[in-house]
C-alpha cells in the first residue's frame, strides 16, 4: 500500500537511538529525507540509514535551549530543501521523590519534554505555514501520563502536558492543513529506561497483556502511519497507543494458562 511519504522530508529530534531510530528507520525505508537532531552526532547511524533509502543528515542540537531549536529546524529545512514533518522525540527522566525535588532537575526535564517540544513545534509550524502546503506534526509522548508514579512527579507533568499541546496545535493548525498527533509508547527498552533491575522488569512485563515490551519499530511504523497523507488524511488530534496493552492494567489474578482458557472453543 502507497504511504504517499516517498521524497517527503522529515525533522527528528532524539533520531539516533531509541524510539526516534526505530521512527527514521522505518520512514527511510519509505523513501522519506530525514534530518536527525541529536546532542551529538552519531554518523554510523547516518550512514545505515542512508543505505535503507533517501537523504539522512545529522544535526548537533541541545533542544532543552530555545535558541538551539530556532537554529535547528532553520538548518534542517535549508539541509532538506524544505520540510513536510516533524517528529518531537528527544526526552530526559530524572527521579526524584516530592521532597527532594529540586529547581536545577526540574527545569531540566520540563525544557527538555515540554518546552522544547512548544519550541520546535513553535518553529515546524511557522515553516510549513510559510510553505503553504499541507504538512503534519508528531509528538512522541509515553503512558506514563495515564497513571500517578511515586518519585516521578515532574516526568510526568512534562508528559501530561504534552496532551495538551497537541489537541491545541490540531486545533490551530488544522486550517493550514497541518495535521498534529500523539504517538503513546509504553515500556521500551532505550537509554531512557536503561538501568530498571531486572526483577522490576520482570514484574511489569506481567502488567503488559502481550507480555513483552515494545521495539522501536513498533513506533515507527505507527509514526509513519500518522505522518501519511494517504492512510491518516483524517486524523488529527488523536492519541495512538502503541504499548502492548500496558495503559489497560487489568484487574486479573490468574496465569496466562488460565487467561487464555477463559476463551478456548468448548466442545458442543
Amino acid at each position: 500500500m502507497d504511504s504517499g511519504l516517498r521524497g517527503k522530508s522529515a525533522l527528528i529530534t532524539g533520531g539516533s537511538s531509541g524510539i526516534g531510530r526505530g521512527i527514521a528507520e522505518v520512514l527511510a525505508a519509505e523513501g522519506v529525507n530525514l534530518a536527525l537532531a541529536s546532542r551529538g552526532v552519531d554518523h554510523a547511524v547516518v550512514e545505515d540509514l542512508k543505505a535503507l533509502g533517501g537523504d539522512v543528515h545529522s544535526i548537533q542540537a541541545d533542544v532543552s535551549r530555545e535558541d538551539d531549536v530556532k537554529r535547528m529546524v532553520a538548518e534542517a529545512a535549508e539541509r532538506l530543501n524544505g520540510l513536510d514533518y516533524f517528529v518531537n522525540n528527544a526526552a530526559r527522566a530524572h527521579h526524584q521523590p516530592l521532597t527532594q525535588i529540586d529547581a536545577e532537575t526540574f527545569r531540566s526535564v520540563i525544557d527538555t519534554n515540554l518546552a522544547a517540544c512548544v519550541w520546535g513545534c513553535r518553529e515546524a509550524a511557522r515553516h510549513l505555514i510559510s510553505q503553504k502546503k499541507p504538512g503534519a506534526i508528531v509528538v512522541v509522548g509515553s503512558t506514563s501520563m495515564y497513571t500517578p508514579g511515586p518519585a516521578e512527579a515532574v516526568y510526568r507533568i512534562s508528559k501530561v502536558g504534552l496532551k495538551s499541546l497537541v489537541e491545541t496545535m490540531a486545533v490551530e493548525l488544522a486550517p493550514h492543513g497541518i495535521r498534529v498527533n500523539l504517538l503513546v509508547p509504553g515500556h521500551y527498552r532505550t537509554r531512557l529506561t536503561a538501568g530498571i533491575p531486572a526483577d522490576i522488569e520482570a514484574k511489569l512485563r506481567q502488567e503488559i497483556p502481550l507480555r513483552r515490551f515494545g521495539q522501536p519499530l513498533d513506533c515507527g511504523h505507527a509514526a509513519a502511519f500518522l505522518l501519511s497523507p494517504i492512510l491518516a488524511r483524517y486524523v488529527t488530534g488523536a492519541e495512538l497507543v502503541v504499548d502492548g496493552g500496558l495503559s489497560l492494567r487489568p484487574i486479573y489474578f490468574g496465569d496466562d494458562e488460565q487467561l487464555k482458557a477463559l476463551n478456548e472453543m468448548q466442545g458442543d
